[in-house]
């Protein structure tokens, strides 16, 4: 039974989100501090699956982490700022895809990764050091690529990094190397509560940004499934010619396609005054793990 929900993960996210487009009180209510815990919680069933070796594995393969950095800081940014003269989006619209595009990873790469079966330790540390450097690079880059000037909460954005993502690996990762009974025990539950709370933070999303994705049109939701399908791809393409190596190669793709949303959503909320920006960052939100999940199902069982 709970294999099952966890190979069922594209039809129930996607489902989930249309239930909670068509009415929208039915997820809503996980929002806020509900969130933030279920992120936390995703983090903490993944570290328990982990060791400390995995980490110094990734340590010793830097060149993986400064790969998938570059792709996610050159590529995708530029990928956002062609697309969006391709389909030729209003300037508010085309700040906000440079800005999502310019985005670090999110936690939800992290699951995405842990359920099709990547390296875990890998996405974990991308999403850290992305997080980090989004401090001075999606600023910078958003810039550069629209001319907007931007200003990041370093502080939060590395306060709530702590909190979401690293702490929670932190005590999964003891826990299973000193309690690895406990670890054993709850393992088996992971996967399947980590398909449920991804679930519900998407659904929540999508409830909560109803008349966006409505109103916002056509043009927009095609360059952002663009923005997302490319990331996948040339992220997993570009890593596999360079280390002929396939569960690194998948991992990479998976970090560089989906972005941090909901920041993006953030920063453009609170730093510009048209919230016209913000409706590319809460499509992507929808868009990415829509495309995450069917990622899973097609190479969970391969490499």
């Amino acid at each position: 039974m709970l294999h099952k929900i966890t190979a069922a993960f594209p039809w129930i996210v996607t489902l989930s989100a249309l239930l909670g487009l068509v009415y929208p009180p039915t997820f809503t209510w996980f929002q806020g501090p509900l969130i933030t815990l279920g992120l936390g919680g995703i983090m903490l069933g993944m570290g328990l699956t982990l060791k400390g070796e995995d980490f110094v594995q990734v340590v010793r393969q830097p060149k993986w982490v400064f790969l998938g950095l570059g792709l996610q800081f050159i590529v995708m940014p530029l990928l956002g700022w062609s697309l969006a003269q391709l389909f030729q989006l209003p300037p508010l619209f085309a700040v906000g895809m440079v800005l999502v595009a310019s985005c670090p990873g999110g936690t939800a790469s992290n699951v995405i990764a842990y359920l099709a079966k990547g390296e875990v330790a890998l996405s974990v540390c991308m999403t850290a050091c992305s997080t980090l450097a989004a401090i001075i690079m999606t600023p910078f880059l958003t810039l550069q690529l629209s001319g907007s000037t931007l200003d990041i909460p370093a502080i939060g954005l590395f306060y709530s990094t702590l909190k979401v993502v690293l702490l929670p690996i932190v005590i999964g990762v003891l826990v299973n190397r000193y309690s690895p009974k406990i670890a054993s025990k709850i393992n088996p539950f992971a996967p399947p509560t980590a398909v449920i709370l991804i679930c519900l933070i998407v659904a929540s999303i999508v409830g909560q940004g109803k008349e966006i994705i409505l109103n916002s049109g056509l043009l927009l939701i095609f360059a952002l499934l663009g923005l997302h399908l490319l990331g996948f791809v040339l992220g997993f393409v570009i890593s596999l010619v360079i280390f002929k190596n396939w569960k690194v190669a998948k991992t990479i793709s998976i970090e560089v396609g989906m972005q941090n949303s909901g920041l993006g959503v953030v920063l453009a909320r609170e730093n510009f005054n048209n919230p016209s920006v913000a409706i590319p960052a809460a499509l992507s939100s929808l868009i990415h793990s829509l495309l995450g999940s069917f990622f899973v199902r097609l190479f969970k069982n391969k490499g």
